[in-house]
Parts: structure tokens; C-alpha cells; sequence
């Protein structure tokens, strides 16, 4: 008696999740889980040797030579710790694919999976993705915590030190206001409307202050006062104890007022330039830029530059994920093997040549030599060459 055989239709399996999210295949899965591991050992090791380099050491001595208590070295390491960590993910990610990739290349696994047809270029896939995602991870780090956790660390210090927090700049504040000036022809053009100059600043109240008007397009006023205070509520400025110089067109003076107390609508622009001087690391992009943006009306082109720089290094800077990333995989998947300890060793020389070349391109665009984008990418486009030629060379 015969039997049946009845049959089930197989499934087809995919590599595509619901939706458009693509499923990683095992591959991809067992690239990444590889790189997990020495990626979080990276994290933990290179973030210890630079906070014991950068903070802990320094914590040390302020607390035997400065009377610094345990408790706020302690507060004062926590705030430091994701300003260095963040430096760690590029040198993890560079040391979890030399490490990975050189392993797998060891043990022959990259030569099978070639053999199936696999290229070298698919098999550096997992790593750029995860290279990607460590990235953004970097730029989140740098904006969001970074900056604020640098200026409570630096506060916190200077507070336990009993040291003057300086949030302001105390002299020589200078602000040149530009805009619409009339001229002799009955027109207007962009140009220099006043001129603002204050001698000292103590955070609330600006002394020695002299102010030109230039807004019918030559010197017509010039103000001299012993003192300014910003007035929020009536958006105005409160000069105190000053002299007003009328100046006709011959240069001489048509009329001298002198006042004790006299509300100017002036821009506010010269109290935010005065207002806290935080540094690049103290702030992020959108800090970075509104900076800028003031510098530029006071003149201050030495530190426009360096602020340009360093703006775009904010953007350059988590991108040597993706750089490491590369390079350290192509280099794994030579056919030479490579240690634990040799490849550590490996991560260290590349990571200090990295950021020595990342230090020179920044000097030269501080000094005009380099663009502030060539000098913030150019160690980026290197080491992506760098790594494509080596990856090229293993194919």
C-alpha cells in the first residue's frame, strides 16, 4: 500500500528584514561580533592611558602640592573623562580591525571566503559600516557632552582652587560695527558705521570707553566716557561721566557736551565679545560659529583663523573612524600574520603618525598656508589614499 508523501513548499530566505532595512547576513554578523570585542577593549585601554596622561596625574599633584580635595578630583576626572574617551573611538576602531581582519587572515578565513567569490573590498563592508556608526557616535559625543563637561571641569577646578573664573575678557575690548553709510552723493554703501573701544571690562561694567560715529561716512562724534553698563530691559547702553565731540567736516570740533548719565541705543554685539571667553574645546559647531561671527566685527584675525580651523576639524575629526577603519582592515588582511601585541603596537605608530600629520596641517592653516578645509581634511584624504592603495595591493 503506498503511502503519501505530502511536501511543504520551503520558505526563500532573503536577506531583507521588513521594510527596507536590509538583515545582515552571517557574514556581516560574524564580521561585526569579531570587531566588538577588541573595539571595546580599545575603548577602555587607550581612554586609561590618556586620562592617566592628560588628568589623572596632574589631579595627583594639585591634591598633594594644592590642598585639592579627593572628592572634587574625583568630580573633576568625571567631568574629564568623555573629552578623552572620545579621542579613544577612532584608535579602538583602527586596533579592532587590524586586530579582527589580521586574525582572520591568519587563520586562513579571508582566504576561504575569497575562494567563494567574496572580494576584499565586500569584506572591508562590515567595517565601514560599523566605522560609520562609531562616527556618529563621535560627532554626538563632541556636540552634545564634550564641550559642556570641558567648561565644568574647568570651572569646578578654579572654584576648588579658589581661583577668579574668569568668564569675560577683562581689557582691550574693541568692536567695529559695520553696515549701511551714507554718502556725499546722496547714496549708500557697506561700510564702517561706528567704532567701539572700552579699556577694561570687570563681567558687569565696562571703563575708558571711546565710541566713533562714522555713519554719514566720515568722523561726525566722537564719545568719551568713564563708564558703560548694559541696560537690558531698554536695549540700551548707560555711559556715565563722558564727553560728546561734535566734528564738522574741516576735522575741528563744532561743539563739546559734556553729561554725567546718557542712554545710547548702541549694538550689544561689544558685551557678548567681552562676555565669556570659552575655548575651541568649551564649545561646539554652533558656539564655535556665533564666536566667529563677533570676531569678525572686532577685527581679531589671528583668532577668526584659528576658530575657522577649528570649526571645521569639528567636522573632519569624527571621520577618522572611517579612515582607521580602513586602513586597519586592509592592513590585517595581508597575508602575513599579526600578533595581539604586534598589532596594538601597529594601532600606536599609526595613531601617533595620524595625529602628528592632523597637528602640522593645523598649524599651517592657522598661518594661512593651508585653507582651514584643507587643513582639517587633509589627513582625513590621506589616510583614506593610504588605505585604498593597501587595499588595492591585497587584491
Amino acid at each position: 500500500m503506498a503511502t503519501l508523501q505530502t511536501t511543504h513548499p520551503r520558505k526563500k530566505v532573503t536577506n531583507v528584514s521588513q521594510g527596507w532595512i536590509p538583515r545582515l547576513s552571517i557574514m556581516d554578523r560574524y564580521l561585526v561580533t569579531q570587531m566588538l570585542t577588541p573595539f571595546l577593549f580599545g575603548v577602555g585601554a587607550f581612554s586609561s592611558v590618556i586620562l592617566a596622561i592628560g588628568s589623572l596625574f596632574e589631579l595627583i599633584r594639585l591634591i598633594t602640592d594644592s590642598g585639592l580635595s579627593v572628592l572634587t578630583a574625583l568630580q573633576i576626572f568625571g567631568y574629564q573623562i568623555p573629552g578623552f574617551m572620545v579621542y579613544s573611538f577612532p584608535m579602538s576602531m583602527l586596533l579592532a580591525t587590524l586586530l579582527s581582519y589580521s586574525r582572520m587572515s591568519g587563520d586562513g578565513e579571508t582566504t576561504a571566503l575569497r575562494s567563494c567569490g567574496v572580494s576584499a573590498y565586500r569584506l572591508v563592508l562590515p567595517a565601514l559600516v560599523l566605522s560609520l556608526f562609531v562616527t556618529g557616535m563621535t560627532y554626538v559625543f563632541n556636540e552634545a557632552i564634550v564641550p559642556a563637561a570641558n567648561w565644568q571641569s574647568r570651572s569646578t577646578l578654579r572654584a576648588a582652587l579658589n581661583q577668579e573664573n574668569v568668564q569675560f575678557k577683562s581689557q582691550d575690548i574693541f568692536y567695529q560695527q559695520y553696515g549701511e553709510v551714507n554718502q556725499d552723493d546722496g547714496t549708500t554703501k557697506q561700510g564702517l558705521v561706528r567704532s567701539f573701544y572700552a579699556r577694561s571690562f570687570n563681567g558687569k561694567e565696562m571703563r575708558g570707553l571711546t565710541v566713533l560715529d562714522f555713519s554719514q561716512g566720515q568722523l561726525q562724534q566722537i564719545l568719551a566716557a568713564d563708564s558703560a553698563v548694559w541696560i537690558p530691559e531698554q536695549n540700551v547702553w548707560k555711559f556715565s561721566q563722558g564727553t560728546t565731540y561734535l566734528v564738522g567736516s574741516d576735522g575741528n570740533y563744532r561743539s563739546i557736551l559734556r553729561f554725567d548719565e546718557q542712554n545710547l541705543r548702541l549694538p550689544r554685539a561689544p558685551l557678548d565679545l567681552a562676555q565669556e571667553q570659552r575655548s575651541a574645546e568649551e564649545m561646539n559647531i554652533a558656539d564655535i560659529r556665533r564666536n566667529i561671527d563677533l570676531l569678525k566685527q572686532s577685527g581679531n584675525t589671528k583668532e577668526i583663523r584659528k576658530l575657522e580651523v577649528r570649526l571645521e576639524q569639528k567636522y573632519a575629526l569624527p571621520f577618522i573612524c572611517v579612515v582607521f577603519a580602513i586602513v586597519g582592515a586592509s592592513l590585517g588582511m595581508r597575508p602575513q600574520r599579526t600578533g595581539a601585541a604586534i598589532g596594538f603596537g601597529l594601532s600606536v605608530l599609526i595613531i601617533f603618525g595620524y595625529y602628528l600629520l592632523l597637528f602640522i596641517c593645523g598649524a599651517l592653516g592657522q598661518v594661512e598656508f593651508l585653507s582651514p578645509i584643507a587643513a582639517a581634511w587633509m589627513p582625513n584624504l590621506i589616510g583614506i589614499t593610504a588605505g585604498f592603495i593597501i587595499l588595492t595591493r591585497v587584491t
